[in-house]
């Protein structure tokens, strides 16, 4: 009689949560993370011994500490991929307004480290950077209002999220973070536009990113300095650009040989922003493809599973995580080989850097949440349902 009233209860699912994890993981997806992250660790080996030196600390100063913060990043990508997508929701919402809190006091109690952006807390043993934390919780949650605004009666989501989205590139800006900034604004961009946002409204924000992309231009010397570096027809050998542009050009098809590059010698940001560098010289063409293919497989292979979801909001958090995951390897190496302008932004699990590396396995635990085998959780089977 109860169960006629108020429905059969769930059966109760006995499996252990590891074997339970493993069994629904994408397991393809997992392997190209682990791989990108053992390549870090090889490259960090060619790139931080010379700055190590320079900086008077032992030859393998920086790879120990990537070594720490690559096992932090795997720990929390674990742990992040056992929850489900309601519980990533919750907590993300929370970390969410924690991340923009200390966005917004950087100004206040942040640091640039010398480097002219004022991006950074100093903890002493390291440094915290809240935007890279900020990314993929902003993900969550405009999935989440996103999602809501689908429902009958629901919140204005779509008008929340964009408000969100202009408070954080501004505060972005103000560092300035422009490279930051515009991922921000990519990943809601995408997302709004999967959730069916007309295309005239996207292309009239286009617009507008460029009328502000002017302003910028004119009212920032670091803006303007870094485009004007960038548009122009000769590259000063001495520049960043300069040395890994070189790097990749001595590199060639299979590299100088292991250990032999140059351009660790002389490239400051070697280990971190221009690391694609040292392995374009010492490794060749041949190792850059195999990064570029394994980036290109990720996001593939989760827009893939992201297909079969009926979940507007594992679908659309699925698709800005992946996405955003994505552009910011396609920026790093486009910024290496002087397709776009300098911006300052890492390459996902390879670059040196506690923040990057572990912000990174949160946003990719939370992928790897989003497109794990979930029962009754696939489009087909809604739409076979109604066949029937």
């Amino acid at each position: 009689m109860t169960e006629m009233v108020y429905g059969a209860l769930p059966a109760a699912d006995g499996e252990p949560i590891l074997p339970k994890w493993w069994r629904t993981i994408d397991r393809w997806s997992l392997t190209t993370i682990l791989l990108l992250f053992g390549i870090g660790l090889l490259l960090g080996l060619a790139a931080s011994p010379p700055l190590a030196e320079r900086n008077g600390y032992p030859p393998f100063h920086y790879v120990t500490r990537q070594a720490v913060f690559g096992t932090l990043a795997m720990i929390a990508m674990v742990i992040t991929s056992i929850m489900s997508p309601q519980v990533v929701r919750r907590l993300a919402v929370l970390g969410f307004f924690a991340a923009l809190v200390a966005l917004a006091l950087l100004p206040v109690f942040g640091t640039d480290f010398g480097k002219g952006a004022t991006r950074w807390y100093s903890l002493g043993f390291a440094s915290l950077q809240p935007s890279e934390f900020l990314k993929p919780l902003f993900i969550i949650v405009t999935a989440w209002l996103l999602a809501a605004n689908q429902d009958l009666n629901g919140p204005p989501g779509r008008l929340w999220s964009f408000m969100l989205m202009v408070v954080i590139v501004a505060f972005l800006a103000a560092q300035p973070d422009f490279g930051q900034a515009s991922l921000v604004l990519f990943s809601w961009g995408v997302m709004y536009f999967v959730a069916g946002a007309p295309l005239t409204l996207l292309t009239g924000m286009a617009g507008g990113v460029v009328v502000i992309g002017v302003l910028a231009y004119q009212s920032s010397e670091h803006f303007a300095r870094r485009i004007d570096g960038f548009l122009t027809s000769e590259v000063d050998p001495t520049t960043q650009i300069g040395y890994a542009t070189n790097a990749i050009r001595e590199g060639g098809l299979f590299g100088v040989g292991v250990g032999q590059g140059e351009v660790k010698m002389s490239l400051p940001d070697a280990h971190t922003d221009f690391i694609i560098a040292v392995a374009a010289e010492e490794y060749g063409l041949a190792l850059v493809a195999v990064i570029i293919l394994l980036y290109a497989g990720l996001v593939l292979r989760s827009f893939l599973r992201l297909t079969r979801e009926r979940d507007p909001f594992v679908r659309l958090a699925g698709v800005g995580l992946a996405a955003t995951i994505g552009v910011q390897a396609m920026i790093n190496l486009g910024v290496a080989v002087r397709l776009l302008p300098a911006k300052g932004m890492t390459l996902p699990f390879i670059s040196y850097g506690g923040s990057s590396v572990i912000a990174s396995g949160i946003a990719v635990g939370m992928l790897l949440a989003m497109t794990r085998k979930r029962p009754q959780g696939e489009l087909t089977d809604l739409l076979s349902g109604r066949a029937r």
